[in-house]
């Protein structure tokens, strides 16, 4: 029996495995979280000996392609060498010339969009015959539907809640032969028949992904049964019905996302000090004292200092939380020395420099716009992460902090609820520490619990904190989540993928 060909349909790729082709390493189209899972599943997936394919977009300007020539010899080079014919390019100009994955316009992502599907639609699925395509985001949303037509298993991914909105016309306008599956879409409203449909009532993407796929899955566990069960005002009713019909269908799963590899306090270079799980005592006071100074904190070692590194957005990350408390938590910890230092951008910084400035919270508390390498400095120098969002369907800095010795003090919800879990210096177990209720009073308390454990001897607190780091590094990983693909995989096949060394 052939080992199953699987088909990873993606917009976005932060890299490609070397061994997929001579330019694989120039493959970067990255917007988000999406870019950076669907290069590390591919390259597991490669590893392990998997029968992995990858379609995305030719974006050739950001692929350092030459875009002036339509058929150049580097492109004929790169189409030569590839083993296998594993990388899949879906060739439009429309993709050439762009220097970013999405546009500042609605109306230019969802032709880009059409125009991807209608390649992979039209000429890489028959071209691959791959047994399983796995799809991400509204994207890709038409492509459910015509898989299940084709009697292909289909795996979609949901990344973010957002959609968009396109009518059978505007599809077909881009070479897309949607009568061939229009039966298998979900729209704004019953249609009466594929001629009432074609112009008059809109398909929703990304709930025709959910509802055409045989399985699906979302970035965390938890985030997964908060959408099912109704709890996040901001999801759209279509999508939480869908998504609730395939987790009782049992066809639906979480999986948590991992860090980038480069995430690694031993060998990060914009740390001052590198350090391991048993080093990190001496590692996070050297970084400690070089952040405290680019910051413009006081330079004290033995300051608790608690590090905000997520984007300043009162409607999901919390940051009004922490305005809110901000000069009461600063001057109860007054004797302490306690330290706040928010590296991030969004609307909510004005509020900071406000609350710092009426109360001369200089020394004590330090806001400065997003820098990546000076978010480095600060996983690995700190003491505690502040992270208490009001959703959150995986969220990344938590795992982070972790591996670099901080500990994350987040809400209970999505995808923090389920890397999360309260420190327990007794038992020995736990990595961080966690409110369940989204207030004010929650969050303060849970800071109260962590200036709790910072009083413990330096001696314990060395203890646990290796251990965390320990921990993190067994399951905060990209091996883990391709792991959890794979197991997917093979239920949705109902036989086992071949893999190195089987």
């Amino acid at each position: 029996m052939k080992n199953p060909r699987i088909l990873i349909v993606t917009p976005e790729i932060t890299y490609l495995p070397a061994g997929m082709g001579n330019l694989a390493q120039r493959m970067t189209a990255k917007a988000g979280g999406l870019a950076d899972v669907s290069a590390s599943l591919v390259a597991a997936l490669f590893d392990l000996g998997a029968d992995v394919h990858v379609a995305l977009p030719n974006y050739r300007q950001m692929f350092n392609m030459d875009v002036f020539n339509l058929v150049n010899k580097e492109l004929r080079l790169y189409h030569g060498k590839l083993p296998a014919d594993r990388i899949h390019l879906a060739e439009d100009r429309i993709f050439y010339y762009r220097d970013k994955v999405y546009s500042s316009y609605e109306e230019d992502n969802t032709r880009i969009a059409l125009i991807f599907q209608r390649e992979i639609i039209n000429n890489i699925i028959h071209h691959v015959q791959p047994d399983l395509i796995h799809c991400n985001d509204w994207m890709t949303g038409l492509i459910p539907a015509m898989a299940r037509r084709l009697g292909i298993p289909c795996l979609f991914t949901i990344h973010n809640i957002h959609s968009e909105h396109v009518t059978l016309a505007q599809a077909e306008e881009t070479g897309i032969d949607a009568a061939e599956f229009w039966e298998g879409l979900y729209y704004d409203e019953p249609p009466g028949s594929y001629e009432h449909a074609r112009t008059k009532v809109p398909v929703d993407l990304l709930t025709s992904a959910i509802f055409a796929s045989h399985y699906i899955n979302s970035v965390s566990p938890s985030f997964l049964h908060e959408v099912a069960e109704g709890r996040h005002g901001f999801v759209p009713p279509p999508v939480q019905r869908e998504m609730a019909n395939k987790l009782h269908a049992g066809c639906a799963l979480g999986i948590l996302n991992a860090p980038d590899e480069t995430y690694d306090a031993a060998k990060d270079q914009a740390l001052v000090e590198n350090y391991t799980a048993q080093t990190h005592v001496a590692g996070k006071r050297a970084n400690k004292i070089e952040f405290q100074k680019l910051l413009g904190l006081e330079s004290n070692p033995d300051a608790p200092l608690f590090f905000w590194p997520s984007r300043l957005d009162p409607m999901q990350k919390g940051c009004e939380l922490l305005t809110d408390i901000l000069f009461q938590l600063v001057d109860d910890y007054g004797s302490e020395h306690l330290q706040v230092a928010v590296v991030a951008n969004g609307q909510h910084q004005v509020h900071f420099h406000e609350v710092v400035g009426m109360h001369h919270l200089e020394g004590q508390v330090s806001l400065v716009d997003f820098d990546e390498q000076l978010s480095r400095m600060g996983h690995a120098a700190s003491d505690f992460m502040l992270m208490p969002s009001r959703f959150e369907p995986c969220g990344l800095p938590q795992m982070v902090s972790a591996l670099y010795g901080t500990l994350p003090i987040v809400h209970a919800t999505g995808g923090l609820r389920d890397t999360i879990s309260p420190i327990d210096v007794d038992a020995n177990t736990g990595n961080g520490f966690a409110f369940d209720v989204y207030d004010q009073e929650g969050f303060r308390w849970a800071i109260d619990q962590a200036m709790r454990f910072y009083r413990r001897p330096a001696n314990e607190r060395a203890v646990q904190i290796t251990r965390v780091m320990e921990d993190a590094k067994e399951h905060f990983n990209h091996e883990a989540t391709a792991k959890a693909y794979f197991e997917i995989y093979e239920k949705m096949l109902q036989r086992p993928l071949t893999s190195k060394g089987a």
